[in-house]
């Protein structure tokens, strides 16, 4: 099985398997890895989801034999095949759950896709990323959303066009992991994210997620004060929000912890 499922208590793994061919993806994995996501955003007992892979390497990007196979398919075929993967990011992207990426080895193509659309990386000091798709006369164009998202134009600009291998210090500086560490350190690196992620309350997080698509890019006028106090209103008013006020007050821990 090239995508597995782990769930551990409030924690779901899912993993890329397929290490003999350093986790390159096709549309069965595709198809495989966005199935998963939607399943575990589904199940209500999950709390945090770790994006994470088999083997000395995260992913080499796309199956090059699946590539040359998608080549020779006319144009059509090809944006409803692209489609299906840029569903893929938008399903880690949207996944009503925190999203972290574990990272270690090469992260080519788009692998950086799979990491940028989830909330948070971390990544092993051995890691390299790279946006190699120039080097085979393609752009990253469905996985593009989130790559900007993480880096910004400008940086964008360059790592499209140059497809430089970026080491695992530059990656962090760029945007694109939070966190470098040693490669011994990886799992308990993750796990402090873990465990800082499920003392907070679920649908506060999700509602941070929307709250920084909204102001992101937004002007600072009337109609942004009134969405972001309304915002706050429905939370402070919900039963979440009730019940961490309350938590708080009376020195306990909150029921979803």
């Amino acid at each position: 099985m090239s995508v597995s499922t782990q769930i551990e208590g409030r924690v779901a793994r899912i993993t890329l398997d397929n290490p003999d061919k350093r986790n390159a993806f096709d549309d069965t994995i595709i198809a495989s890895l966005t199935q998963a996501f939607e399943n575990v955003g589904g199940d209500t007992g999950i709390r945090v989801v770790v994006l994470q892979a088999a083997g000395k390497h995260f992913s080499a990007g796309a199956d090059l034999n699946w590539m040359r196979a998608m080549g020779q398919l006319d144009e059509q075929q090809n944006r409803d095949d692209a489609l299906k993967l840029a569903r893929l990011m938008q399903a880690i992207d949207q996944c009503p759950k925190p999203v972290i990426a574990r990272v270690q080895g090469a992260a080519f193509g788009g692998a950086l896709g799979l990491i940028c659309a989830a909330d948070m990386a971390v990544a092993a000091d051995n890691a390299r990323f790279c946006l190699s798709e120039v080097k085979l006369g393609i752009i990253p164009a469905v996985i593009s959303p989130y790559v900007v998202r993480a880096i910004g134009a400008r940086q964008a600009n360059r790592y499209f066009m140059t497809a430089e291998v970026i080491p695992a210090d530059r990656a962090q500086a760029l945007g694109i992991a939070h966190e470098v560490v040693a490669e011994a350190e990886l799992d308990s690196a993750v796990a402090r994210l873990v465990e800082a992620l499920l003392s907070g309350g679920p649908a506060a997080q999700i509602a941070c997620r929307d709250l920084i698509a909204r102001v992101s890019d937004g002007a600072i006028d009337e109609a942004m004060l009134e969405d972001t106090a309304a915002r706050i209103a429905r939370l402070r008013t919900s039963a979440e929000g009730q019940e961490g006020l309350s938590a708080f007050l009376e020195k306990r821990s909150p029921n979803w912890m």
